[in-house]
Formats: C-alpha cells, structure tokens, sequence
C-alpha cells in the first residue's frame, strides 16, 4: 500500500484549518457576548464579530482550496493549479480586507480620531492593488488545456 505524503498533508492541514476557523468563530460569539456584558456598545460589539467572522471566511477558503487542489491524487501544472486556486482565495482575502478598512474608517470616525484615517485608506488600497494584481497574473497566466 503507497501512502501519498502530498495527500496526507494536504488532509492534515486542511483539518487543522477548518478547525481553527471553527474555533475562530465560537470565541468571536463568545468574546461577544463577554464585551456586551461588560457594556461595550452593541455595535462595537457587531464589528468585533464582524472582524473575527471575516478571518475565519479566510481561513476557511484556505482550509477548502489545500482539500480540493492538493488533497485529490491528480497531478497539476503549478500555474494551472495556481489560476484555478488563488482567484477565490485572493478574492476572499481582498473581500476581507476592504470591510477591514471600512470598518477602521467608521471607528475612527466615530471617535474622532481623523488623524489615523491613513491606515484604512492603506489598506483599502493595498486591497485594490491585490485585487488588480490579480487581474494581470489572470489574463497573462498560461490557461488550463
């Protein structure tokens, strides 16, 4: 019996990510819960979720593209592998930081606090840079075939 070492990983890491982002979204509720009792505002309360929620959508698009694309027996040219994985996965991660930076917009201007404004804006532009970087690898990469 030949044990495929690249399966077995892929399955393996899988797991453990699939788990932390499980994990991720219990203590986000939980952590909730413990900052609304302690009278945090339901809306500081609403981004934190907010914020946890979309690490654990990342890490599970991780979790799902290791299973699907190194965990099956199938043989792949790196780019073709690549072309099929990161759009989903850059996409999500794009997704979550551009609700990062709009999220950090609407705290910093709720308190006040205009002058830190540069970071959200960094970051909602990093988001768009990856996003159009992602566009050129798209249309320049060798296609499936």
């Amino acid at each position: 019996m030949k044990i495929n070492v690249q399966k077995t990983f892929a399955k393996t890491f899988a797991t453990i990510f699939f788990s932390l982002s499980g994990l991720v979204v219990i203590s986000s509720f939980v952590s909730a819960i413990q900052h609304f009792l302690q009278g945090e505002t339901l809306t500081q309360v609403f981004i934190s979720i907010i914020n946890a929620n979309i690490i654990a959508i990342a890490v599970f698009e991780l979790a799902m593209v290791i299973n699907k694309e190194y965990g099956s027996g199938n043989e792949h040219d790196l780019i073709v592998l690549l072309r099929r994985t990161l759009p989903r996965f850059i996409g999500t991660v794009c997704v979550a930081l551009s609700l990062e930076g709009l999220i950090m917009v609407i705290k910093y201007s709720q308190l006040d606090m205009a002058g830190n404004l540069y970071y959200p804006v960094a970051i909602v532009i990093s988001a768009g840079i990856l996003l159009i970087s992602l566009g050129i690898f798209l249309k320049y990469a060798p296609r499936e075939g």
